[in-house]
């Protein structure tokens, strides 16, 4: 069974992706677990299913709940400016092509959401310097959100979309609104009820876990420790810093299928279109789906009918609430040769439960690999 979704995993492997893990549900039951290949190269160490992974921005899908779970409460609006709860934000500049000059427009919250508040996604700069020397490089997410207010957005707030910092805000949102630290929030609302015991945004900084770099031009892997989208050991970074495994993640992604975390309606909203047609021009999925809240979203009209999210070494996440199936796949590879692909595997899935969709198991030579 599933012949679709392991020769899709196993081409991976073929492309030079060290080792892969993947679960899936169907209608609230693990229908899968398949896994092959090593987690630690060098030693030859195969992969188990119990390895800590750095999810980068699959990070983003936990902390969109967890500020839709305030909003849930009343605790403040989609349409409320940004700088009522941040105050830094209340005179934001923009940098154009002719200088930096002042926003005209406020950044409202649900543009975090939609990462269509002006952010920028580096992860070096002024700003960034000055907040490790103020902070002696413990860099709290609440100081974050406030040194990142130093610098120029790139466009006015709500006219363009740009994958950004966004989430990393919003976390701090979380912090001011919630009265908690953003670790101690997630892990008392998300974490602990759904028994997600090997899940955190404040994993020991020197004692990150392992994982690699694909080195294209030599088709190899490169060891590497640093997340560096985690500012410090005191940033939960809400866009890449979680730390979980692939069983905790799956709790995550059935709680949010089966709107354990959410309302309906609220889940309904992730999973909305919230781009203009400009806006979806930018976004890097736009063939098959649109973006909603801190997740694409498919496109009507395919098979295809899931929203979720991936992360900067390899994981991804399909949530498909019409047809009842979870996938959470993982690897620990940056720069990965299949990172374009990854969403084949729910697609292989859909093609092996008999529902009609084309599926192209990749040629492990094959190059710009796009879906």
């Amino acid at each position: 069974m599933f012949e679709n979704v392991k020769a899709m995993c196993q081409s991976f492997l073929k492309m030079g992706v060290p080792y892969f893990d993947v679960i899936i549900y169907k209608d609230g039951k693990e229908i899968l677990r398949y896994m092959d290949g090593y987690t630690d190269v060098e030693n030859k160490i195969p992969v188990r299913g119990d390895e800590l992974l750095n999810v980068y921005s699959n990070s983003k899908p936990v902390t969109v709940v967890a500020a839709l779970q305030l909003w849930e409460k009343g605790l403040f609006d989609l349409e409320d400016e940004l700088w009522e709860y941040l105050p830094e934000y209340k005179e934001m500049t923009v940098q154009t092509e002719t200088g930096i000059v002042p926003a005209k427009n406020p950044i409202n919250i649900w543009h975090l959401f939609t990462m269509t508040a002006g952010f920028h996604y580096n992860n070096s700069g002024p700003w960034l310097d000055e907040l490790r020397k103020d902070t002696f490089g413990r860099c709290p997410t609440r100081e974050v959100a406030r040194y990142l207010a130093k610098s120029p957005l790139i466009y006015e707030p709500g006219t363009d979309y740009r994958y950004s910092l966004a989430h990393d805000v919003l976390a701090a949102l979380v912090e001011v609104v919630s009265g908690q630290a953003f670790n101690d929030y997630v892990t008392e609302n998300i974490f602990a009820p759904l028994g997600m015991t090997h899940s955190t945004f404040l994993y020991p900084y020197d004692r990150l876990p392992a994982h690699y770099d694909f080195v294209q031009e030599e088709k190899t892997v490169r060891r590497r420790t640093v997340n560096e989208f985690r500012f410090g050991p005191e940033h939960a970074s809400g866009g890449a810093g979680l730390v979980t495994t692939v069983d905790d993640y799956v709790k995550f992604a059935e709680a949010l299928r089966t709107y354990k975390l959410l309302k309906k309606e609220t889940t309904e909203m992730i999973a909305k279109n919230w781009l203009t047609d400009e806006q979806h021009e930018k976004f890097g999925h736009k063939v098959n789906y649109y973006y909603g809240f801190g997740m694409r979203t498919a496109k009507p009209g395919t098979a295809r009918a899931d929203f979720g999210w991936g992360g900067a070494a390899g994981s991804m996440m399909n949530v498909d609430i019409p047809h009842g199936i979870t996938v959470f796949y993982s690897q620990h590879l940056r720069s990965s040769p299949n990172m374009s692909i990854r969403s084949r595997v729910y697609e292989a899935l859909l093609k092996d439960l008999g529902y009609d969709i084309e599926v192209t198991i990749p040629d492990p030579e094959e190059n710009n690999l796009t879906y």
